[in-house]
């Protein structure tokens, strides 16, 4: 399963929103630096899909804000 995800980095608060086209919509507060933005957003939509973050692998979208994360169902 593929996810996108556009990420807005050096927020003040955190947030996940769902788009109606099943995307996702991410603030998180750390900056785009060495791939900590990255690393975050994995975190939380490991929390927000109630998955490993082992399962979930950033495809496009390194040094973007528009990024493509594969699923694994293994």
């Amino acid at each position: 399963m593929k996810v996108t995800v556009h990420v807005k980095p050096h927020a003040r608060k955190e947030s996940v929103e769902k788009s109606a086209d099943g995307s996702y919509i991410m603030k998180v507060n750390v900056p785009p630096i060495e791939g900590r933005a990255n690393e975050r957003v994995i975190e939380i939509l490991s929390q927000e899909l109630k998955i490993p973050k082992s399962r979930i692998k950033l495809v496009t979208g390194h040094k973007s804000k528009r990024k493509v994360f594969l699923i694994s169902t293994d």
